[in-house]
């Protein structure tokens, strides 16, 4: 009897060509799963699939073709959709601004990949979720409920999608959850954010380190997994005890 969580179930994760949504895609296809890599990193993105004997698919998640692509692609090769990761986010790079000065046509782009970009992949593909149900599980952060600009407002916005498609979508027994991950060592973090604020950041936490892409992968594969069928519309923060809430 194999004791492989995901074995005959299709999971697609965005981002997934490297960072925080590879680990969840190796992960996943080490506990069985047909894994989907989709992310417009195509060189980085074929390898990954490669290495795990999955699928790649180029995707920009703010398209709606583009998602819809993923979808079909998705079902032509494996079926169905049991599982989705929206995880893909403009984070490396990312411009550290105000709200208030933030350039107008960035925001709106910066928007549409990280909070949009959730929801039209999600809209693409919860109707081929048809073995019962599915768990889609969300890419949240501890900025939401720090201040963190715009990226935090990006946040914030994915919590309460979180929330609302979860309620829009359990009467087809889809699960909708989020992680909110709290300082983790990625290329894209160290590209971005100023090493002495990281320092900073980590010297705050009750857990006194970085966390590691692989701190995250124990709460994507539980919340994907039969395991949690009774948990939806909830934000799991994975963060060293950096935002304690009561």
């Amino acid at each position: 009897m194999s004791s492989k969580r995901f074995e005959n179930k299709t999971v697609i994760v965005t981002g997934a060509a490297g960072g925080i949504g590879e680990a969840y895609a190796r992960a996943l296809a080490a506990e069985g799963a047909n894994v989907v890599v989709a992310d417009l990193a195509d060189e980085k993105g074929k390898q990954v699939a490669a290495d795990i004997g999955g699928l790649y698919v180029s995707t920009d998640v703010a398209d709606e073709e583009s998602a819809k692509a993923l979808a079909q692609a998705t079902v032509d090769a494996y079926g169905s959709i049991d599982g989705l990761v929206n995880n893909a986010a403009i984070y490396g790079g990312m411009k550290l601004d105000f709200l208030i000065t933030v350039p107008w046509d960035y925001y709106k782009k910066f928007m549409s990949v990280n909070l949009d970009g959730a929801l039209n992949v999600t809209r693409a593909i919860y109707p081929h979720m048809t073995n019962g149900g599915g768990a889609i599980v969300n890419q949240s952060s501890t900025a939401a409920w720090l201040y963190s600009g715009f990226y935090g407002l990006a946040k914030v916005g994915v919590n309460g999608l979180t929330q609302q498609l979860a309620t829009e979508l359990g009467g087809q027994n889809i699960r909708v959850n989020a992680i909110a991950p709290g300082p983790i060592d990625t290329e894209a973090t160290r590209t971005t954010t100023p090493k002495e604020m990281v320092a900073d950041i980590v010297n705050r936490l009750p857990l006194k380190r970085f966390g590691t892409p692989e701190d995250l992968v124990g709460m994507c594969l539980f919340l994907l997994s039969d395991e949690a069928g009774w948990i939806t519309g909830q934000i799991f923060n994975v963060d060293g005890g950096q935002v304690i809430r009561s």
